[in-house]
């Protein structure tokens, strides 16, 4: 068995050895009799660096779930239980939450969880300092403030049943308020103050960000499977872009456990005597959105005629080996409570009807390369996507399956792979530069539809809308939705915009995203938390 706790290698090194090792097989993962070792270090490979710690991305999600807590956490069973908070409830009306919190819990600089610092916290959010939090509560939130210590009042604008459902998210993290007001952006950014089981000791950018274990830890969730601080010292948070390169470090004993197993090598993974974990992410799934402002598909026959021309179970089915799931719904993935069966089956493969609707369109000549052509323009659309950021390399061979199934019934689709940097800066984001929307946006209810789908106004600009399509009677659907209490009822409605999406073919599923991982079976204890699938080591502990 290897030894523990072991020393941290630098990266650059690191990924030397792991390409040097990238040919070896599988059945490499060390045996133990299950006796819990204490400390230890972990050493993490995970495929993507975020920009802070904490912030609106799920990559940064991931890393602060391990820094800072929740108010409320969610079980595997999809319920919401506590974690500051130890109780909260709605007024009837449904403006008002009540928060009543543990006792006695501080933040890693010593100063108090309070209601105070919970309602800083959301002010905080919606003034811009979590913009997915923001997005979230923006058009709901009204305002905090402390009761008494422990027990904190948020007031909302219109009631919003499912407020508890997120918070769980990892982009509700709660900080110190001291360390907002008196420290400067970058070290909040780099290393936030929370009560969390762990704290950030360093982060070498480029190359990884050590953990080390919050010794005093008093507030674990509820569904946590043990008390008291993490079993391990540290967490060694490596950045490893290459899937390949991360799974062969794993099975060379570099790394203890890994994120985002490439579908190629999952069999192997488990063959090799690792422990995999799938989680299917609810919320929006890996979707095309069309622009219906600019170009082709603001045609519905056009956009219909795409949607029947490909074969999306078996682009998906090839390229995923049946670890992903394919997924026809554009609006919600099936992981979500309140998803349409209905909307997923709206388009199967059809190309006979897709040259149909290209006919009907007025695209009824085609070039010597096969291309559609009306008024001597060929049919030819963009598509960028975020490469190695929104799409692992899964999913750029999917879209590579997109373009060639496209092109048997005359489009011309060019596929554009978009660096992190440029796409983050704002590339490809108008109705000019792309006729297409590829991306997903985790979430714990099918509320993410109203983010995707409200109007974008001059006063109230929407940038999440990405098919560009303002249409106030799907929006009154969803907010109807978003404000009603009987789950049956609140469920029905969100189908029913699923439903109003798929029709119009305003955007159509590819697959669902996952969040996998792969552990060495001499660490226990580690497991997918239930909001949005990212990895926890607060129980994690290794064995011999």
């Amino acid at each position: 068995m290897r030894q523990r706790p072991r020393t941290t290698l630098p990266l650059a090194l690191g990924l030397t050895s792991m390409i040097a090792l990238s040919g070896c097989a599988a059945g490499s993962a060390s045996s133990s009799s299950g006796e819990r070792v204490e400390g230890g270090t972990i050493v993490y490979a995970h495929q993507q660096e975020p920009p802070c710690v904490f912030g609106g991305w799920i990559e940064q999600a991931y890393l602060s779930y391990q820094v800072l807590d929740n108010l409320v956490s969610l079980d595997e069973d999809g319920e919401v239980v506590p974690w500051l908070a130890e109780e909260w409830s709605a007024s009837e009306d449904g403006l008002t939450w009540t928060f009543t919190l543990q006792e006695g819990v501080q933040f890693t600089d010593g100063t108090p969880v309070d209601a105070e610092a919970i309602a800083y916290n959301f002010d905080y959010w919606v003034a811009g300092g979590n913009s997915t939090a923001q997005v979230w509560l923006q058009d709901y939130y009204e305002s905090a403030n402390a009761v008494d210590e422990r027990t904190v009042e948020i007031h909302l604008k219109a009631p919003y049943p499912r407020l508890a459902d997120n918070l769980t998210q990892g982009y509700f993290g709660i900080q110190s308020q001291h360390a907002l007001e008196t420290r400067s952006d970058e070290e909040n950014c780099a290393a936030p103050i929370g009560s969390g089981a762990f704290t950030v000791e360093h982060w070498t950018r480029g190359q990884n960000i050590t953990l080390v274990r919050n010794d005093e830890y008093t507030s674990w969730p509820a569904n946590a499977e043990h008390t008291g601080p993490a079993y391990v010292e540290r967490i060694d948070w490596r950045f490893v872009p290459d899937g390949t390169t991360r799974v062969a470090a794993l099975q060379s004993g570099e790394v203890d456990a890994v994120y985002d197993v490439p579908a190629v090598q999952w069999q192997s993974v488990e063959d090799g005597g690792f422990e995999l974990h799938r989680y299917i992410t609810p919320g929006r799934p890996q979707q095309l959105s069309f622009d219906t402002k600019e170009g082709p598909f603001t045609d519905q026959l056009v956009r219909q005629a795409f949607a029947y021309s490909l074969d999306r179970e078996e682009i998906v089915g090839t390229i995923g080996h049946g670890v992903i799931p394919w997924e026809g719904n554009g609006g919600v993935s099936q992981a979500t409570p309140g998803y349409s069966e209905k909307a997923a089956g709206w388009y199967s493969y059809d190309p006979d009807r897709a040259n149909e609707l290209l006919d009907e369109a007025g695209w009824t000549e085609r070039n010597s390369d096969g291309v559609r052509l009306k008024d001597g323009e060929p049919l030819k659309v963009v598509l960028p996507y975020g490469a190695g950021s929104i799409l692992n390399a899964d999913g750029a061979a999917i879209l590579q399956g997109v373009k060639e199934q496209a092109s048997e019934v005359g489009f011309d689709v060019e596929l554009v792979p978009v660096p992190q940097s440029e796409l983050f800066a704002g590339a490809y984001s108008t109705p000019e530069e792309r006729d297409f929307e590829v991306g997903y946006w985790t979430s714990v209810t099918a509320g993410i539809l109203y983010i995707n789908w409200r109007p974008s106004t001059e006063e109230a600009p929407n940038y999440n809308n990405g098919a560009f399509y303002d249409d106030p009677e799907l929006a009154a659907i969803i907010l109807e939705a978003n404000s009603t209490a009987d789950v049956e009822a609140q469920n029905a409605l969100y189908a029913k915009a699923q439903e109003y999406i798929a029709e119009r073919a305003l955007a159509i599923g590819l697959y669902d995203r996952l969040s996998t991982l792969a552990v060495d079976p001499s660490l226990r204890g580690v497991w997918q938390e239930h909001a949005q699938g990212g990895p926890t080591f607060y129980d994690a502990h290794f064995v011999q």
